[in-house]
């Protein structure tokens, strides 16, 4: 029959061609564990949840940090700043290990053994104000504070001093993020900055008015000329930034690298703003961006699809203190999840990446699977149309 066939189109392409299409993936709506969090602060500019790699999720609430063991549904009580008369601002684990950085409201910045829960380091004057925002690189803590300037530490070194010092915001850095190749730090302030960082030492070669060409980046569409002229280059300092962004008309706290696409970067503006935006930074330029109608307070990238997490607080609109999935680089909505009753100040990622947990003002912790697992990603790539089953 195909060799009497009017259409141009293959037998076996055609039955492809008019197969039904996938649905939707599907989302539970609802949590699968709601865990209590007294003293949890109604804080947009703290950060106080984060899991580590090991499935251990720390807590900071009021003066006290608590881990809980995922696999056993243990709580143990990791310090109690109350003899001190602080309150805990930050947490944040190190990438591989059982290192706990904790900032304080008064500006100290302590490190702590979560295996025997002792504390290994402690800075007693490591910022003027009180750190809201902490990242590690190895061994690099590099923490942010409401006297507006990034410190980065060492924390194998004697010295109790920073190493390097970056000044490139007026007001509070409530955001901090190391690209996943350890390359360069984002930071987000309350002065509606976004910058980037590159502290290896060696003024950075992309700074220069030549974009980068790598093959690995977003594309650059053509609207992004305009756009560029408004993303500030830096000078050849120590402590200038890379870029400088200053589309955003609130504070930025949300950001996120892109796992799947490098040098791509997500952030979330503040409640007069509502927009999250994507950078290619490799151009210093906007490649994209997404009015959620709602204050963005967390955005986190999943692991094993291409898909972004936000969560969100004030809104115009009804719907607020909800949790978004979005599909990049469609910018279509996945799913949306409610059930927290106040902002949702506070998203972690399980190191399988399958399941988030969220924290709000209500003092509550929720617990969603919200992304799919990697075997599922693995069983999706069988396809007629993986191209890299063309190849040969």
């Amino acid at each position: 029959d195909s060799a009497y066939s009017l259409s141009p189109v293959r037998a076996s392409s055609r039955v492809l061609l008019e197969s039904p299409r996938r649905a939707p993936r599907a989302v539970c709506k609802t949590p699968y564990r709601v865990l209590d969090a007294p003293d949890l602060a109604d804080d947009f500019y703290l950060n106080l949840v984060d899991w580590s790699r090991s499935n251990v999720l720390a807590v900071g609430l009021g003066p006290s940090v608590y881990l809980w063991t995922a696999h056993t549904a243990a709580v143990s009580k990791l310090c109690d700043l109350s003899s001190a008369h602080d309150s805990v601002s930050s947490v944040s684990w190190v990438d591989r290990g059982s290192a706990l950085a904790v900032g304080t409201i008064a500006g100290r910045l302590h490190i702590y053994d979560a295996a025997t829960l002792a504390l290994t380091r402690s800075y007693a004057k490591a910022h003027a104000q009180r750190v809201g925002a902490l990242a590690w690189n190895a061994h690099v803590l590099c923490s942010g504070s409401r006297d507006r300037m990034i410190h980065h530490r060492d924390v194998r070194a004697p010295s109790l001093k920073p190493f390097r010092r970056s000044a490139g915001h007026k007001q509070e850095v409530c955001g901090l993020r190391w690209a996943h190749d350890g390359r360069l730090l984002a930071s987000g302030g309350n002065d509606n900055k976004v910058c980037i960082w590159d502290v290896r030492g060696a003024p950075p070669a992309a700074a220069s008015s030549s974009p980068s060409t790598s093959s690995t980046a977003a594309p650059t569409p053509p609207a992004a000329a305009a756009m560029r002229a408004r993303a500030t280059a830096a000078a050849d300092t120590a402590d200038a930034p890379l870029w400088k962004f200053h589309e955003h008309t609130a504070a930025v706290k949300a950001l996120a690298w892109d796992p799947h696409l490098a040098g791509v970067l997500a952030s979330g503006g503040g409640t007069q703003d509502k927009h999250i935006r994507f950078w290619n930074v490799q151009h210093g330029a906007c490649v994209a961006s997404l009015d959620t109608g709602s204050q963005v307070c967390n955005l986190t990238w999943s692991r094993t699809s291409h898909e972004l997490v936000s969560t969100h607080g004030f809104s115009s609109s009804t719907a607020q203190n909800q949790i978004c999935i979005w599909r990049y680089p469609a910018l279509e909505m996945v799913a949306s999840l409610a059930g927290h009753t106040s902002r949702v100040l506070y998203l972690a990622m399980s190191p399988e990446g399958e399941t988030i947990v969220t924290g709000a003002g209500d003092e509550t912790l929720r617990f969603w699977n919200a992304f799919p697992s990697r075997d599922a990603g693995a069983e999706r790539k069988e396809s007629a149309l993986d191209w890299g089953k063309l190849i040969r």
